[in-house]
């Protein structure tokens, strides 16, 4: 399914990251919550390629499309 991104736990810590790039795609996506545009990523990071940054947004996204956040107040 992606075919940009890999898991090995002797790099990053087992992060998802992109395949030959040592870049997690926790860090992609602060640099485009910091204010990046992918044309910047890419001039920054050069071992990036336009597709493997669509993929880690791709990535991102399905990581959190089931995601439910829950409001539970404990009362003592």
């Amino acid at each position: 399914m992606f075919t940009h991104i890999a898991y090995n736990n002797d790099i990053l810590s087992g992060k998802p990251h992109i395949l030959g790039a040592r870049l997690s795609i926790e860090f992609i996506l602060e640099l485009f919550a910091s204010g990046a545009t992918k044309e910047e990523v890419i001039k920054a990071y050069p071992q990036l390629t336009a597709e493997a940054v669509e993929e880690a947004l791709k990535y991102a996204a399905q990581s959190v499309k089931n995601e439910i956040l829950l409001d539970v107040k404990v009362v003592a």
